[in-house]
């Protein structure tokens, strides 16, 4: 099966629509598509084709942008790359995945002059990845949809910044055509040589590395389909409206961020991109900026109501996506307070982001679940092949169209998640008597303390609770006598008058004794990586 290349169809239905906004900047559906024909035929002349895997190190905004798109419309694979990455374990992802091609931002140039070093010693890397300057290819967007007629940026003198290895490229990399030089005399007329293809539902659109809060990373094929019915389900869910403005202030290298910018051409939605998170830009974007939605984890929602003071969330502001983990009640039930309508979901980046997500109107009937599964995906909750009954505790496991291929070239550890279709998620949940999920834990970070099943995430949501604690995490440390007992890290508010007994005193009301630390750490921050989630294995007894 097959569908028109999706920004091409949305510029043909919506073209005056605004599609992008990064700061001043806006593009309309019909600006984008023309800013995207361009930077497709400049990575083409600079032999990007059909299938090459072209990897993606970029910050957050608009030529990250421009390549998840144009990269689409050449049928190249993408492959974001997270920018909080040490060159080692950019490189590490390079070689794994065999990138062809590396589109790296000008500000990130010292991280590709490392690489380049490092590539000398491994031949897969070295014989076969360009490095290319997002400056050298990328337009400098119009101020304003209103002027028709875009400024540009002129490139660098060298368009390809080539690997030290990469020593004589072909003459037409390093001298582009006149209309990559000079594209303002092009940029609304498409070149002809750049045509949008058409996308096969069964074909690879992305790889994407999973957040490695366990072991090494590990490469996710998603397909077109992938991304195609995730968007659909979504907004089955969700519901669309005319004026609805997505602000994108997650990361866009990890699933969730690249799902708003897929759902923006696919839903004709506009999508407000921010660099990075500041919780202060954030309100000031819903207040003004029109947001109806965005995508935030609790930590990032808890920093939100922090700067805005008590004034309470404008109408306009239809719901507050919160994934990443389970949410505190207590934040959950503040946010309800302010007019924030949050709508807790799950999802992982093997299911090209959503899984279950808790439909607005039960977000206070149903407070602290995660939804029922989006439509087309089946769930089911298992102990050792075995399913449970409602309320019982298990392993979560999906199917459906969102579901991915694989990882990619690691068969032993696709069919170790994948069984008929079904993939083994390794967190830990319950569904209730009406279908609705709840979502305790990563499996991986279950311990067991005495015979009993502990879980982490439980003992942090109490701990929470805490009128001075701002964030907690807990591991399961080695006990002579129990096995394995909670140990918890907590940052707390700065001169908050809290001691470890207080908390464990807190804890003992809402906590079976099995459950309450036996050791509390007071620490500055916990260590999250750039999705928000906790990286436990980093936490030290």
């Amino acid at each position: 099966m097959s569908f028109p290349d999706w920004l091409a169809e949305r510029a043909r239905l919506s073209p005056e629509r605004t599609a992008l906004i990064v700061g001043d900047a806006r593009w309309t559906f019909r600006e984008l598509d023309a800013q995207v024909t361009q930077l497709a035929q400049s990575l083409h002349a600079q032999g990007v084709q059909r299938g090459a895997r072209v990897a993606v190190l970029m910050h957050n905004g608009a030529p990250f942008v421009f390549c998840v798109h144009a990269l689409a419309r050449l049928g190249a694979i993408l492959v974001p790359i997270n920018t909080r990455l040490t060159p080692h374990e950019i490189h590490w992802q390079l070689e794994n995945v065999r990138a062809r091609f590396l589109l790296c931002s000008d500000q990130l140039s010292v991280i590709s002059d490392q690489l380049s070093v490092i590539s000398d010693q491994l031949s897969v890397i070295s014989d076969q990845l360009s490095v290319i300057s997002d400056q050298s290819l990328v337009l400098r967007p119009q101020s304003s949809v209103l002027n028709p007629q875009p400024s540009v940026l002129r490139p660098q003198s060298s368009v390809l910044r080539p690997q030290s290895s990469v020593l004589n490229p072909p003459s037409s990399v390093l001298n582009p055509p006149s209309s990559v030089l000079n594209p303002q005399s092009s940029v609304l007329s498409p070149p002809s040589s750049i045509s949008p293809l058409s996308f096969e539902l069964d074909v690879p659109h992305s790889i994407l590395y999973t957040s490695g809060t366990s072991g090494q990373p590990k490469g996710a094929v998603l397909t077109y389909g992938n991304h195609w019915w995730s968007a659909i389900a979504s907004a089955l869910n969700l519901g669309l409206r005319e004026d609805d403005c997505w602000l994108a202030c997650l990361p866009l290298f990890h699933v969730g961020g690249l799902a708003i910018l897929l759902r923006g051409v696919i839903y004709g939605m506009t999508v407000l991109v921010h660099e990075s998170f500041d919780a202060a830009a954030v309100n000031r974007a819903i207040d003004r900026e029109g947001v109806t939605m965005l995508s935030v984890v609790s930590t990032m929602l808890q920093r939100m109501f922090e700067a805005r003071g008590d004034e309470p969330y404008p109408a306009s502001l239809r719901g507050v996506l919160v994934g990443g983990g389970p949410a505190p009640r207590t934040l959950l039930e503040e946010a309800q307070r302010r007019g924030a309508p949050v709508v807790q979901t799950y999802g992982l980046t093997e299911a090209a982001s959503q899984v279950a997500t808790l439909a607005l109107q039960d977000a206070l009937r149903k407070i602290g679940s995660a939804g029922k599964p989006l439509f087309g995906t089946e769930l089911r909750i298992e102990n050792d092949g075995i399913e449970m009954e409602h309320g019982q505790a298990g392993e979560i496991v999906i199917r459906g169209p969102t579901v991915m291929a694989g990882y990619v070239d690691q068969p032993e550890e696709t069919a170790r998640v994948l069984h008929d279709g079904w993939l083994h998620t390794g967190d830990v949940g319950y569904v209730d008597a009406d279908g609705y999920l709840y979502v305790l834990d990563r499996r991986d970070d279950l311990f067991i303390s005495g015979g009993e099943n502990v879980y982490p995430a439980e003992i942090e949501a109490a701990l929470r609770t805490h009128p001075a604690v701002l964030d907690a995490g807990v591991i399961g440390a080695p006990d002579a006598r129990w096995g394995r007992v909670p140990v918890a890290f907590v940052q707390i508010e700065k001169e908050a008058p809290v001691t470890a007994d207080d908390l464990m005193q807190h804890c003992t009301a809402r906590l079976a004794r099995y459950k309450i630390p036996t050791r509390i750490h007071f620490v500055a921050a916990l260590p999250r990586n750039a999705a928000g989630k906790l990286l436990r294995r980093a936490l030290r007894p």
